[in-house]
């Protein structure tokens, strides 16, 4: 019997009889409001930070068609005739030497940038090529701004998103 009292299960100390176990609702109101408030500080890092990946991409592709265009200029020449298609150049437009959608390496309906020959002088020796954010927020105002590099090596990007570069501008960390 002796043996019997030593093993006796004691009882749970945390529990009260006729006490119910688990969350209060005061409890389940603060935690969600703590991952309200953490979501609410996070996410727009977040996006700022996938934002800046696309046009980080978008800036690799850019000096990929930049050597692109020199690789045209070295066997014609000329910039010119790098847009349209090989069969019908044109100066300007939508590249036939270089995808015209970045990321590059990716399926065209994934593009987040359209890339572009913008401009091209009349003699055939300068270019910009811009890259156009177009990814599924576009149309939202939330585009980011426009990306270009010359053919005399500058860069610009269009922070204040007004479809002009300014003189502060012509960087693609300012």
């Amino acid at each position: 019997m002796q043996y019997l009292n030593k093993h006796k299960r004691k009882p749970n100390i945390g529990l009260k009889p006729g006490k119910a176990s688990g969350f209060t609702l005061i409890e389940a109101l603060i935690t969600l409001a703590i991952v309200g408030i953490l979501s609410a500080v996070i996410y727009p890092s977040y996006t700022s930070y996938i934002e800046r990946s696309y046009r980080i991409q978008a800036q690799a592709d850019l000096l990929d068609f930049a050597s692109a265009m020199e690789r045209h200029k070295a066997t014609t020449f000329s910039y010119t005739g790098a847009a349209g298609s090989q069969g019908a150049p044109q100066d300007t437009g939508s590249p036939w030497v270089y995808p015209s959608h970045s990321p590059a390496d990716g399926p065209a309906a994934d593009k987040r940038y359209d890339l572009t020959i913008e401009d091209i002088d009349n003699n055939g020796r300068f270019y910009e090529i811009r890259a156009t954010y177009s990814g599924p927020d576009a149309l939202n105002g939330n585009a980011s701004g426009m990306l270009s590099i010359f053919s005399d090596g500058r860069k610009a990007y269009d922070q204040n998103k007004d479809g002009n570069y300014q003189a502060d501008e012509f960087c693609w960390n300012c």
